[in-house]
């Protein structure tokens, strides 16, 4: 393992109190203008953990497309995405909170649950930590940023061939100049946030685009 490598430290130091399964949470996209929030859960094999763990945002494609790979080779992983219609219902928070419930139920209880961030999701089934910047301190909430990242960017390129312009296959739905000269030229999508802000104006001088 390379020094600059995110660890099992964390996880290792609940272990001697009977947390054997451990699982770490993260979501992306919660900023975008378009396009879901998606969180995943991951509960990696403390005997088979992939080398090169990160924070997602601090590799580069070919990285986190490895590392992909190795996670979903290894590992136990679940992704959820919640789209824009709830996200505009619930609030982005709430729909965050939602996505990483979700994925935690499908996969198998845990004894303990590693959550990035400064707040807990209200419906956990097992003991759960926030981590502030967990995905550059836990291994398994490195592991779940680099599945959500990968998973959430493949979405938004194929939404991209259905809505040409906005350059979501770059951006990931976050307002990019692409994006908002695509929303000037195009309009708004169904994809988009309307009740964040920048969209939420952009209805008034800009036709939704069928």
């Amino acid at each position: 393992m390379n020094m600059s490598d995110v660890n099992y430290n964390i996880e290792n130091s609940l272990r001697p109190n009977g947390n054997e399964v451990i699982m770490g949470v993260d979501e992306v996209g919660r900023g975008p203008w378009a396009g879901p929030v998606t969180a995943c859960a991951v509960i990696l094999d403390p005997e088979n953990i992939p080398p090169g763990l990160n924070d997602s945002k601090k590799l580069n494609v070919k990285q986190r497309t490895k590392l992909f790979e190795d996670i979903m080779n290894s590992s136990l992983v679940s992704c959820v995405h919640v789209d824009v219609g709830e996200i505009d219902k619930i609030n982005i928070l709430q729909a965050t909170f939602r996505a990483m419930e979700r994925s935690i139920s499908k996969l198998p209880i845990p004894d303990h649950i590693l959550i990035d961030g400064n707040k807990l999701p209200p419906n956990l089934p097992s003991p759960a930590t926030a981590i502030i910047k967990g995905d550059s301190k836990s291994a398994s909430i490195a592991a779940a940023s680099i599945i959500a990242k990968v998973t959430r960017d493949r979405l938004m390129a194929d939404l991209s061939v259905e809505y040409p312009g906005y350059g979501w296959e770059k951006n990931a739905g976050y307002g990019t100049k692409m994006h908002q000269s695509g929303l000037l030229n195009n309009g708004v999508t169904p994809h988009h946030r309307r009740s964040f802000k920048p969209i939420h104006n952009m209805l008034y001088s800009a036709s939704p685009r069928k």
